[in-house]
C-alpha cells in the first residue's frame, strides 16, 4: 500500500516512483494546481495534483482535512524558491499520477494546530495523538524504554512479569479492588507496585530483575499523578547501597546520552535528607534555583518579637530566612501574592526586609518588623545572610514543617518568577531518610517509605528503643526538582522485619494475615537485596519538556480519574453484580 513514509523522502529519492499513504494534513488550491500536505507518523510530504490528469484532479478537489488516502507518483525537486528547510522532505514533492481515497473524514472537532481545552483533546484523543507534538512525545517514550531495556539487558538483568491481581497491602494509598466471582465476598487488589513480588524473586535466586510495570493507586490526582502509571522496577541481590546507586547513575546517564544527546554529571552529587530540607525546605530540591534557606533561630532567641521568639524557643519550631538577590524591586502587591502562596502551606504571614542602602545600617532598610528587632540582631542578620543593596529577605517562623513547606514553595515560585533558573539538567541523590515519621492523628509511627525498607542499624533492639532518630537505607534520585526514582535496601532478616512491624503497630496476627508469604520466604535463606523504581511517566515528561504526565501517556485519565474517550468508569449490568456478589446501596437522599 506504500513504499515509503512521507517524512523519510528527500533529495536522494528524486526520480523514483513512490507510493505513500496517510492523512490529508492541509489542502491548497493555487490557480488550478492542487497541493496537499500528506501526513504520517514520520512527517509531511507535499503532493501535487496537476489538471493534466483530470480524473485524479477531480478526486483531489474533493479531498478535505483528515481524509485517509494513498498516492502514487514520481518524486521531483521542488521549484526554486519553494523549498521548505523546516521539513526533512522540504526539498521534494510528489507529482501524483494515482490517488485512492481509503476513507473520508467528517469535519474534526478541532484542527491539528488549534489550541483547545484538555477535556476536548482527551475526548478525541485519537485525533490529538495525530498532532506532531504528541507523536514526538510518544516516540520519545519508546526510545526511552528501548534504551532502558538495552542497558539492563547488557547489565545482566532479567525481565520478569509479576501479577496484576494480588491482595491488598498497605503501601501508602488506597487500593483499587477487584471482586472475585469464584470466591464470593473476596477481593483482589491491583498492585500499587510490584514491591513484594520483586523481593520474592530475589529470594528465588533471580538476583537481577527488572520490569516496566503498570501500577495502580486510588489517590487524588495532580499534574504528575495518574490512577494507573508506569514505572521501571528494578531489584538486585548481593549489592550494597553504593553499588546500586552507581549502577542506576550509569543507567540514567546512558539514557540521556542515547536519547537526548545530553551529558549528565559523573558522579551525581549526594545530599542527606536533613541537609536538603534544611537548605531547600524539601527533600527533592531543584538545584537550578540558586536560593537557599538559612537558619536564624539562634539570632531570634529572646527577642521581644514573639512571632520569631516563640518558634526559636520551640524544639519543634524553626525560624529561617530566604535571601532574594535583587528582590527589593518587588512591589507590595507582589509581596502580598507571595504571602498568599505561603498561606496555602500553613504560614500565618510572610515577614520581609528590603535592603535599600547597606552602608546606612538599619536606616537603609525597609520593613514593618524592624521596630521589633534589636539593632544588634539586625546587624547579625545582615552579616549572616551577606545582604547587599537591592536584596530582599523573606522570613518563615512556625513549626519546622510549616516553615519548610512554605519557604520551599516560595523558593521555587521566586526562581520561576524572577528568571533565576539555570539551564541544563541537575540530578541529585538524596540519602539518609528518616526510617519513620510520627502520625499525630493516629498517634503512631508510620513508615516514611514502606515497611520493608532496611534501617541503617542492624540491631532490632536499638531500632525499637529509639525509632524517632532511626535512619533508613533509602535513596531518591531527583532531577530538576522532580523525584524520578526512589529505592532502598530491603530487610532480609525476619527478626528485623518483626521489629519494624511492631513499631508500626502491626501485630503478629495482622502481619501473618497480610504478609505471611513474605515472612515465610524470609525464613528460607533470603539474600541481602535492594532496588529502585523510576517513574517512567515523570521521567519522559521532563525529557519531553512537557508540564503534565498526561501529555506523555497515550490514553490518560483526567484529574477526576475518568476517561472522556471511553467514558470510564461506567455502570455494569445487574448480572455482573450478581455474579460477583455485589449489591449497590441506594444513594443517600438529601435532607
Amino acid at each position: 500500500m506504500r513504499s515509503h513514509y512521507c517524512g523519510q523522502l528527500n533529495a536522494a529519492s528524486i526520480g523514483q516512483q513512490v507510493r505513500v499513504a496517510g492523512w490529508v494534513h492541509r489542502r491548497r488550491d493555487h490557480g488550478g494546481v492542487i497541493f496537499i500536505d500528506l501526513r504520517d507518523r514520520e512527517g509531511l510530504l507535499q503532493v501535487v495534483f496537476d489538471p493534466d490528469r483530470p480524473d485524479i484532479f477531480r478526486m483531489a478537489e474533493r479531498l478535505r482535512g483528515e481524509f485517509v488516502v494513498s498516492v502514487g507518483g514520481s518524486l521531483r525537486r521542488r521549484p526554486e524558491g519553494t523549498v521548505n528547510p523546516r521539513l526533512p522532505s522540504g526539498e521534494v514533492e510528489l507529482l501524483a499520477d494515482d490517488l485512492t481515497v481509503l476513507n473520508a473524514s467528517e469535519t474534526p472537532p478541532f484542527h491539528h494546530d488549534e489550541a483547545v481545552n484538555e477535556e476536548l483533546r482527551l475526548r478525541y484523543r485519537y485525533l490529538d495523538l495525530r498532532r506532531e507534538e504528541m507523536t514526538a512525545r510518544l516516540r520519545l517514550r519508546h526510545r526511552v524504554t528501548r534504551a532502558m531495556r538495552g542497558f539492563l539487558d547488557e547489565a545482566g538483568f532479567i525481565d520478569i512479569e509479576t501479577p496484576m491481581l494480588t491482595r491488598t497491602t498497605p503501601e501508602g494509598a488506597r487500593d483499587y479492588i477487584v471482586p472475585s466471582r469464584t470466591h464470593p465476598g473476596q477481593f483482589f487488589a491491583l498492585p500499587q507496585s510490584p514491591q513484594i513480588f520483586k523481593q520474592l524473586l530475589m529470594m528465588s535466586g533471580f538476583d537481577r530483575y527488572y520490569q516496566i510495570a503498570r501500577c495502580f493507586r486510588d489517590e487524588d490526582l495532580r499534574a504528575d499523578r495518574q490512577p494507573e502509571f508506569t514505572q521501571l522496577d528494578i531489584e538486585t541481590s548481593f549489592m550494597d547501597q553504593g553499588e546500586i546507586m552507581a549502577l542506576m547513575e550509569r543507567l540514567v546517564r546512558t539514557l540521556f546520552r542515547e536519547v537526548l544527546g545530553e551529558t549528565l554529571p559523573d558522579p551525581f552529587p549526594v545530599m542527606t535528607y536533613g541537609d536538603a530540607v534544611s537548605r531547600f525546605g524539601i527533600d527533592r530540591p531543584d538545584l537550578r534555583i540558586p536560593l537557599e534557606l538559612v537558619e536564624v533561630a539562634d539570632l531570634m532567641a529572646g527577642v521581644e518579637f514573639k512571632v520569631f521568639a516563640g518558634p526559636a524557643a520551640d524544639p519543634a519550631g524553626r525560624v529561617a530566612a530566604l535571601r532574594v538577590p535583587g528582590g527589593a524591586r518587588l512591589s507590595r502587591k507582589e509581596i502580598d501574592d507571595y504571602t498568599a502562596l505561603v498561606g496555602q502551606h500553613g504560614a500565618k504571614g510572610l515577614a520581609y526586609i528590603k535592603v535599600n542602602d547597606r552602608a546606612q545600617g538599619a536606616a537603609g532598610l525597609q520593613s514593618p518588623i524592624l521596630k521589633f528587632l534589636p539593632p544588634q540582631t539586625v546587624e547579625d542578620l545582615l552579616s549572616r545572610l551577606a545582604l547587599e543593596d537591592g536584596d530582599l529577605v523573606f522570613f518563615g517562623a512556625d513549626r519546622a514543617t510549616i516553615v519548610n513547606e512554605s519557604l520551599g514553595a516560595l523558593r521555587v515560585r521566586l526562581g520561576h518568577d524572577l528568571g533565576l533558573l539555570r539551564t541544563g539538567w541537575h540530578p541529585l541523590w538524596v540519602v539518609d531518610f528518616p526510617m519513620f515519621e510520627w502520625d499525630p492523628k493516629e498517634k503512631r509511627w508510620a513508615a516514611l517509605h514502606h515497611p520493608f525498607t532496611a534501617p541503617v542499624t542492624t540491631d532490632p533492639d536499638a531500632l525499637e528503643s529509639d525509632p524517632g532518630t532511626a535512619l533508613s537505607r533509602a535513596y531518591d534520585m531527583v532531577l530538576n526538582g522532580t523525584e524520578i526514582g526512589g529505592g532502598s535496601l530491603r530487610i532480609h532478616d525476619a527478626a528485623m522485619q518483626a521489629a519494624v512491624f511492631r513499631i508500626l503497630g502491626i501485630g503478629p496476627e495482622e502481619a501473618q494475615s497480610k504478609f505471611g508469604f513474605l515472612l515465610r520466604a524470609l525464613a528460607y535463606g533470603a539474600p541481602p537485596h535492594g532496588g529502585i523504581a523510576f517513574g517512567l511517566d515523570r521521567l519522559v515528561m521532563l525529557m519531553a519538556g512537557a508540564h503534565s504526565i498526561r501529555d506523555v501517556i497515550a490514553f490518560p485519565k483526567t484529574q477526576t480519574a475518568s476517561c472522556p474517550l471511553t467514558e470510564a468508569p461506567g455502570p455494569v449490568s445487574e448480572l455482573q453484580l450478581r455474579e460477583t456478589g455485589i449489591r449497590l446501596r441506594e444513594p443517600a437522599r438529601p435532607r
